[in-house]
C-alpha cells in the first residue's frame, strides 16, 4: 500500500510543472504593492502601524515627522555638554565662512550670518542626522552670483539681486520639500558618486579662481565662471594688482592650510583648524585696523547690521518677468544642495551605524529654506566642511545646531562691529583653503582604476564646469549618467554558459576558462530585465549567438545543434515586447529544427508569459528550474532519439 502510494505521488509530481505559474493577483492589488515599493519601500509607517491604541499610534506619527521627539525624551546632561563644546565649535567656523561665502554669492555678508539662524534651528527640529551642520555653501553661493548675476548684476540692481536671492531659495526649499513629500528621493540618485566629484571639483575649482579678486585686491572683475574668462581678467589687470593684498592672503591660506594638515596628523586636535578661519578674521581685522589697512589698497567689510534677521516676505517675486530665473536657479541649487547634504549625513551615519530617511531629510531641507527664504536667508545646506567640524568636535544630536544658532545670534545681536575691518582677502583665503578639501583627487584616481566609464563622467563634468559654466557641467553630469543608464538598459549583455567539469553548473566562458560548450546545446545567459528599449537588440543578439555557434560547430565538425537554453535568471521583469520576443525567437528557431528550453524564469515572468499566451508555443517539459536540469534533459531527448540509453555529458 505504501509502495502504491509512493508511486501516485511520483506520478503527480512528473505531471506537475516545473516551474509553476504563480497565483494572479488583482489588478488594483498590484499596482498598490508596486506604488509603495517604488515610493515607500523603507516603509516609514511601519513604526506607526505596529504601536496598540490611537493614542500611541499619533505619538509615534508625531515621531516620525518631528524627529527631534525620538531623542529630546532621553536626553542627557552629558549629551548637552558634547552638543554645546560641537554647537560652539562649528559657530567658530560658520560665522567667517558665512560672510565669505555671502560675498561669494554678491550677497550683503550679513545675510551669510543670516543664514546660519534660523535655518539651523528649523533643521535641530526637523533633521534626521545627528551629525550634519547647517549652512550656507559655497557652490550653492557661486550659482546664485552666475546665475541671477545675469538677471539683475549686483552692481546696478543690488535691491532686485537681493529679492531674486531669497526668491530663489524660496524655490528651492519648495522643490526640496515637495520632493521629500512625494517620495521622489530617488530622482536624487541620478547624480552619480562619480557625477558629484567631477561636478564638486570643478565647481571648487572655479570658485578658487573666482577668489583671485580679492586675493589681488582687484575693484573690478568679470561675472564669468569659466577659466579662460578669469585668466583673462586677472592677466588683462596686472597694473592694478595690490601686493599688500596679495601678502597678507598668501599668509592667511599657508596659515589655514597648515592647520589643517596638522589636524588631520593628529585628530586630538580638530579644533586647531576649525577655530582657524575665525582666527585669521580677528588677526586680520586687528592688522587693518593698526596700520589703516584700506588707505593701502586692502578692502574690508564696512558695517554690518546688528539684529536678528529681519522678514522678507514681501521681498519674494512670484510675478513674471523675473520668476523664471529664480525658479530656474532654485531648482538646480536645490538639487545640489539636497546631493551633498545627503551624501554627506549618510556617509556619516553608516560611520556611526545609524539610518537617516533620505525624503525625511528633504523635507527638513526644503522647510529651513521656506522658512530661511521669509527670514532674510539664502540657501543653505549641509556641507562638508562644517558636518566634518561637527562630528569630530563630538556631537551627540541636532543639538548642535541649535547651539550654533544660538551663538549666530549673540554675534547678530553684540557682535557685528567686530568685522567692521574684515579685510575681503581673508575672506578669499578663507574659501579657498575650503574648496581646495573639496577638490578630491583620491576619488577620482579610484575611479580610474576600477572603472573608466565613470572616470570619464567624472573628468565630463568637471570640465564642463571649468571650461564652460556651472550650468553645462551639471548638464553634462546628468546627461552622461543617465545615457549610461539607458545604454544599460537598451544594450543588456547576453554571455555564453560552459558546463565546469564534474558538476551540473554553469558559468561564463568567458571568466571561466574550465567550462566546456555542451554537444548540441547552446546555453545563453540574459543579464537583464526584457522591456521594450533591448527586446530589437537582444531579438539580433540571440541569432548571432546562433549563428556564430552553428558557424563553429560546422567548423569542428560536431555534432549539429539541438537545443538553445535561455538562462532566465537574471529577467527580474517583462514586458509584452519581451513576450513577444520569447514567441519570435520560438518561432524561428522551429523553423531550423532547434529546440527552445527556459531555465529558472521568475514569477514575474512566468505570469507575463502565461498572459500572453507565449507558454502555449513553450511545452512545460522545456521549462527548468536550472540550466543543469535543461542540459541534461536536452541531453537525454536526443540521445534517446539515437538509441542511447542516457547522457553522460553530465555528472
Amino acid at each position: 500500500m505504501v509502495a502504491g502510494m509512493q508511486q501516485v505521488v511520483d506520478v503527480a509530481a512528473e505531471a506537475a510543472p516545473r516551474v509553476p505559474v504563480p497565483p494572479g493577483r488583482p489588478f488594483l492589488r498590484a499596482l498598490g504593492a508596486n506604488l509603495k515599493e517604488t515610493f515607500f519601500p523603507d516603509d516609514p509607517f511601519r513604526a506607526v502601524a505596529r504601536e496598540p491604541g490611537r493614542g500611541r499610534r499619533a505619538l509615534a506619527a508625531l515621531r516620525y515627522l518631528f524627529p527631534c521627539l525620538e531623542w529630546l525624551p532621553s536626553y542627557t546632561f552629558g549629551a548637552l555638554r558634547s552638543d554645546l563644546i560641537a554647537g560652539i565649535t562649528v559657530a567658530s567656523l560658520a560665522v567667517p565662512q558665512g560672510i565669505s561665502y555671502a560675498k561669494l554669492a554678491d550677497l550683503p555678508p550679513i545675510i551669510g550670518l543670516y543664514s546660519s539662524f534660523v535655518p539651523a534651528l528649523v533643521y535641530a527640529v526637523m533633521g534626521s542626522s545627528r551629525d550634519l551642520a547647517v549652512g550656507s555653501m559655497a557652490v550653492g553661493s557661486l550659482l546664485f552670483a552666475a546665475m541671477l548675476g545675469k538677471e539683475a548684476p549686483p552692481a546696478e540692481s543690488p535691491e532686485l539681486y537681493l529679492h531674486l536671492a531669497f526668491t530663489a531659495t524660496f524655490f528651492a526649499g519648495v522643490f526640496q520639500a515637495g520632493l521629500g513629500a512625494l517620495r521622489l528621493g530617488f530622482v536624487v540618485d541620478f547624480l552619480s558618486h562619480a557625477a558629484i566629484v567631477g561636478f564638486m571639483g570643478g565647481a571648487a575649482t572655479v570658485v578658487c579662481l573666482q577668489q583671485l579678486k580679492g586675493l589681488l585686491g582687484l575693484q573690478h572683475f568679470t561675472t564669468a565662471t569659466d577659466v579662460v574668462a578669469v585668466m583673462r581678467a586677472v592677466f588683462s589687470q596686472t597694473q592694478l594688482w595690490r601686493w599688500q593684498s596679495v601678502v597678507l592672503g598668501c599668509c592667511i591660506l599657508v596659515f589655514l592650510l597648515s592647520t589643517r594638515f596638522f589636524s588631520k596628523r593628529r585628530p586630538n586636535f580638530f579644533w586647531v583648524s576649525a577655530a582657524a578661519p575665525l582666527a585669521s578674521v580677528i588677526f586680520g581685522s586687528v592688522l587693518v585696523y593698526l596700520i589703516h589697512g584700506q588707505n593701502h589698497g586692502i578692502q574690508v567689510i564696512g558695517n554690518l547690521k546688528m539684529g536678528i534677521n529681519p522678514s522678507s516676505v514681501n521681498s519674494l517675486i512670484l510675478s513674471p518677468p523675473h520668476m523664471m530665473v529664480a525658479l530656474k536657479t532654485g531648482i538646480i541649487t536645490g538639487l545640489i544642495g539636497l546631493a551633498e547634504g545627503i551624501a554627506v549625513g549618510r556617509s556619516f551615519a553608516m560611520a556611526k551605524n545609524y539610518h537617516i530617511d533620505g525624503n525625511k531629510e528633504m523635507i527638513a531641507f526644503g522647510l529651513m529654506n521656506i522658512v530661511g527664504s521669509c527670514t532674510s536667508c539664502y540657501l543653505t545646506a549641509g556641507p562638508f566642511s562644517r558636518s566634518a567640524v561637527n562630528v569630530n568636535a563630538g556631537c551627540k544630536t541636532a543639538m548642535s545646531n541649535a547651539v550654533m544658532a544660538v551663538a549666530v545670534a549673540i554675534t547678530l545681536l553684540f557682535l557685528t562691529p567686530l568685522f567692521h575691518y574684515t579685510p575681503l582677502v581673508v575672506l578669499s583665503a578663507i574659501i579657498i583653503a575650503a574648496m581646495l578639501g573639496v577638490i578630491d583627487f583620491p576619488a577620482a584616481a579610484r575611479l580610474w582604476n576600477v572603472d573608466k566609464v565613470d572616470f570619464c563622467v567624472c573628468l565630463g563634468s568637471y570640465l564642463g564646469v571649468v571650461f564652460g559654466n556651472i550650468e553645462i557641467g551639471l548638464s553634462i553630469a546628468v546627461g552622461i549618467s543617465i545615457l549610461r543608464i539607458l545604454l544599460f538598459v537598451a544594450r543588456p549583455r547576453t554571455t555564453v554558459l560552459g558546463n565546469m567539469p564534474n558538476s551540473t553548473i554553469y558559468r561564463r566562458m568567458d571568466q571561466y576558462t574550465m567550462a566546456r560548450t555542451v554537444p548540441g546545446v547552446l546555453v545563453l545567459h540574459i543579464d537583464a530585465p526584457i522591456y521594450f528599449a533591448n527586446a530589437s537588440y537582444l531579438r539580433e543578439r540571440i541569432s548571432r549567438w546562433i549563428d556564430e555557434e552553428e558557424d563553429r560547430i560546422k567548423a569542428a565538425g560536431e555534432e549539429s545543434l539541438q537545443c538553445v537554453v535561455l538562462d532566465m535568471g537574471a529577467v527580474a521583469s517583462i514586458d509584452t515586447s519581451g513576450t513577444k520576443l520569447i514567441e519570435d525567437i520560438k518561432k524561428s528557431l522551429d523553423r531550423r529544427s532547434i529546440q527552445t528550453a527556459l531555465a529558472n524564469p521568475g514569477s514575474e515572468v512566468m505570469k507575463k508569459l502565461d498572459k500572453s499566451k507565449v507558454l502555449g508555443f513553450i511545452s512545460d517539459e522545456w521549462i527548468f528550474q536550472t540550466v543543469g536540469e535543461a542540459c541534461e534533459y536536452a541531453l537525454q531527448n536526443f540521445k534517446i532519439a539515437k538509441g542511447v540509453e542516457r547522457a553522460d555529458h553530465i555528472v
